[in-house]
């Protein structure tokens, strides 16, 4: 009978060389030479279990043969645990889901919980799973675990996660009633003329495309300013490229266009329309010419326009970075913007393979900058603040309906 130290010292010069099929079978026929005792002999020896040992007994004394290239019949061994728990995924995904962030010029994802946190959120809602697990289904969802330094705009306000929230439970309400919810922004101003352009396109060999040597043009010269409006239902976009200054009277006229040019044709029994837009610029929570604008606009359609900002810093976030304007960019990436007309020709050709589709005109009106809004006006502005953070929140309807 073997000693357990020569029984230990012959396993470990072959057990590299096998698969867990032929050492299940090797400790088996191991254990069976010794007769009594010898599971758990060969156990200790090799670091098998005495279950998986008597397995390979049965399958050498009943002859049990597997399909080539298998170590285990089919439907034999661990389940995914995504089979033993087929919630799992959807548990997962709505705690991810209204903190998800989105670095705009990338395709993957990333959550700011982290993997234990998640994990033990999980367990406690009876989803029992480690944080290793929890980091393979993260990378399996399109998440990844990037740095925030390149996203970072400013100081995290303390109701920052808690305005994300409340934005998707607005838009997710306000689409399942079919009420238009529309992204807006303005994009980065544009030279226009033979500047370069960032990025590469294909052209023959040594033959680039030639532009000025310097990008420190005099206040003279022309820029563009395209105003974005994405809808997030139909991932269609609606572009205004405005000529003279951003001001909130061209950020409201750009929402206007989009109405008379499509969205009244697409929502003819629409009440409502829900804005997501950042918390400044020319279309800033504070900036009363905005609100002021969009009384007109309430005004003139009959509509109910609300407003959902973003919080300080978050810019990035909506909607429109990365599903309208990081696609412009990529479409004319390269080609300089010598003119207007290039400018709206360049934007009306962005499309993806999604079914993204854009429509861009040019806007050659006069936005006056300094327009002062005296609080007489704002008195006019029949705006309703929303119960949480009205700053960040708010309806303006239409003047019939505060007389009513």
């Amino acid at each position: 009978m073997k000693t357990p130290c020569a029984l230990q010292a012959k396993l470990v010069r072959v057990w590299p060389l096998l698969d867990e099929r032929t050492r299940r079978l090797l400790a088996a026929n191991e254990a069976r030479v010794l007769g009594r005792g010898g599971i758990s002999e060969v156990s200790r020896a090799c670091g098998l279990s005495r279950k998986a040992i008597a397995k390979g007994v049965r399958e050498i004394e009943t002859g049990t043969a597997l399909p080539p290239g298998r170590v285990r019949r089919p439907g034999a061994g661990r389940k995914k645990l995504s089979a033993r728990d087929p919630r799992l995924a959807g548990a997962l995904e709505r705690l991810i889901d209204p903190e998800t962030r989105g670095d705009p010029m990338s395709p993957l994802r990333w959550t700011s919980k982290s993997t234990r946190t998640l994990a033990a959120q999980l367990t406690r809602h009876k989803h029992p799973i480690s944080h290793m697990k929890v980091a393979q289904l993260l990378h399996e969802k399109g998440y990844s675990l990037q740095s925030n330094r390149k996203t970072e705009e400013g100081g995290d306000h303390p109701d920052r996660d808690a305005q994300f929230r409340h934005i998707n439970a607005r838009v997710r309400r306000a689409l399942a009633e079919g009420t238009p919810v529309i992204s807006v922004d303005t994009k980065k101003k544009e030279l226009v003329g033979n500047y370069e352009n960032g990025g590469q396109q294909w052209l023959p060999a040594k033959k680039p495309v030639k532009v000025q040597g310097h990008d420190f043009p005099h206040p003279d010269v022309p820029r563009a300013y395209p105003y974005g409006i994405y809808d997030l239902e139909r991932n269609t976009g609606f572009v205004n490229v405005g000529t003279d200054h951003d001001t909130g009277a061209f950020a409201v006229a750009s929402i206007r266009g989009w109405w008379r040019h499509e969205g009244r044709r697409l929502y003819p029994e629409a009440k409502d329309v829900l804005i997501t837009a950042d918390g400044g610029g020319s279309n800033g929570s504070r900036l009363r010419l905005w609100k002021l604008e969009l009384q007109k606009l309430a005004d003139e359609t009959g509509l109910s326009l609300s407003v959902c900002h973003f919080p300080p810093g978050t810019s990035k976030w909506n909607k429109i970075e990365h599903r309208l304007f990081s696609f412009i960019s990529s479409n004319w990436r390269g080609e300089p913007l010598r003119d207007y007309e290039t400018v709206v020709k360049l934007i009306s050709r962005t499309a993806t393979t999604k079914g993204l589709t854009v429509t861009c005109r040019l806007d050659r009106r006069k936005y006056p900058t300094g327009r002062r809004v005296t609080d007489e006006e704002m008195k006019r502005v029949n705006l309703e603040r929303h119960a949480f953070h009205g700053d960040w929140n708010y309806t303006i309807h239409p003047q019939s309906a505060q007389s009513m």
